[in-house]
């Protein structure tokens, strides 16, 4: 029976991570996030408190927790940390890097790759996105040639998060010249001959997440970079992605906890025409749907995590997952800033940042529109 009432030691192991957070991450996060600056010191630490290593086993330098504890922690994470660029470059770690060495690496690969991706002395990054290829992930260009006892990629991505500052990308590559057919993973460190990083993208939010462009330029990697076999390209990446889908916007669910408290606190001490402005209606309404987003969004969460820790599919779930709760994000941050009026709408006052982060959650790791073409598909329709 599915309880939501969480253990003795995942609540202490979150109080640990909101105490962490609190103290160790949010240190200058509005310079940062105006020079669009990444900080390597709080992914260190973010690494060193174990958070980076959280779904890796024991025996590779993670502390092998279960999808229920996993996804307490990252929601307490999202309420503890005002950076969501830095939350967010974590996730694309977690989930497009770690999580596919975990499921399809060699002992070998998970040996020599995954103590330092759990540490924060590596950074890793996925490298699918193209310049023709998104949604449409069949279209991908770049390829990758058998030639003596090594495979030598060609082509580019763009989008790919982490990329400035990455040391290992996970490389999805044509093997075959059939349309969806023969993609392969690789492995590819950084210093890798032919590969090379493009200059970082100026974006509009998670200015604190860098992401660029990759190239790839006779670009030769050994055999042992494969990752799984030939061919097994896109299950690993449908793999890597229903995690994602399932745990990215986890963080998002704190975030908009937090937002709720300072909109209440808000609401009860803002004054206008002689009384607080919670005691008018349009301003009530508006803190009552966030609140019944955030219950929606943690219950959705809590239930597919739970799904996930009893060895369920969660394909469907994954989807409507990600699907509301990037939608409720953005509509809880367009909310807060209309509660604090023109507060709101200053930089300084950190909330119009988490809408100009939100509004990606409704685009990376699939569009809204692709998701809901996915729950509809896997509905019958």
């Amino acid at each position: 029976m599915i309880s939501f009432e969480p253990t003795p030691e995942q609540e202490a192991y979150c109080e640990l991570v909101v105490r962490f957070a609190r103290n160790e991450l949010n240190d200058g996060t509005v310079a940062r996030d105006a020079g669009g600056e990444f900080s390597r010191t709080a992914w260190k630490k973010a690494g060193q408190f174990g958070i980076l290593g959280l779904m890796v086993p024991t025996e590779y330098g993670g502390s092998g927790a279960d999808a229920v504890t996993l996804a307490l922690a990252l929601e307490q994470l999202g309420y503890a940390c005002t950076d969501n660029g830095l939350l967010f470059s974590m996730n694309a770690h977690m989930w497009s890097c770690i999580a596919p060495i975990v499921r399809f690496g060699s002992e070998d690969q998970k040996q020599r790759y995954l103590p330092g991706l759990c540490d924060g002395t590596l950074i890793g990054v996925q490298a699918m996105t193209e310049p023709e290829s998104g949604s449409d992930a069949f279209a991908m260009r770049t390829s990758a040639v058998a030639r003596d006892e090594s495979f030598v990629l060609n082509g580019s991505k763009t989008f790919i998060t982490n990329a400035p500052v990455a040391d290992v990308f996970i490389v999805f590559a044509s093997t075959s010249k059939r349309r969806g057919f023969g993609s392969s993973a690789f492995i590819v460190d950084r210093n890798t001959p032919g590969l090379s990083i493009g200059t970082p993208f100026d974006k509009m939010g998670l200015r604190t997440s860098p992401m660029s462009e990759v190239f790839f330029d006779d670009c030769a990697v050994p055999e042992r970079a494969l990752l799984g076999r030939v061919g097994a390209g896109m299950a690993i990446f449908n793999s890597s992605m229903e995690w994602e889908r399932s745990f990215i916007l986890a963080t998002a669910v704190g975030t908009m906890q937090r937002q709720l408290e300072r909109c209440i606190e808000y609401a009860r001490t803002r004054r206008q025409f002689g009384e607080p402005i919670g005691k008018f209606q349009s301003i009530a309404n508006k803190i009552v749907d966030m609140k019944l987003r955030v219950e929606t969004s943690r219950l959705m969460l809590h239930r597919l995590a739970w799904l996930r820790s009893e060895n369920r599919s969660t394909a469907l779930e994954s989807s409507m997952v990600k699907l509301h709760l990037s939608e409720c994000f953005v509509q809880s941050s367009l909310d807060a800033i209309q509660i604090h009026g023109g507060y709101g709408y200053m930089r300084e006052s950190e909330i119009e940042r988490d809408l100009r982060d939100a509004l990606a959650s409704r685009i990376y790791s699939g569009t809204s529109e692709m998701q809901r073409v996915m729950t509809a598909r896997r509905l019958g329709l």
